[in-house]
């Protein structure tokens, strides 16, 4: 293994949360795009029936 000196636990810590947090936005950008989709085609289903 690399051996990350006295400050392993430091940098384990800020790649740990970098990673969590790029996964979060990475999870909250999926979820935005999912919600904004339905939502077009809801919309696109109210104009084609002329409500």
């Amino acid at each position: 293994m690399i051996d990350l000196g006295p400050h392993a636990t430091y940098i384990i810590a800020a790649y740990s949360f970098v990673f969590i947090v790029t996964v979060g936005l990475i999870a909250v950008t999926v979820s935005n795009v999912t919600r904004q989709a339905r939502r077009l085609e809801r919309l696109e289903a109210e104009r084609k029936s002329g409500a």
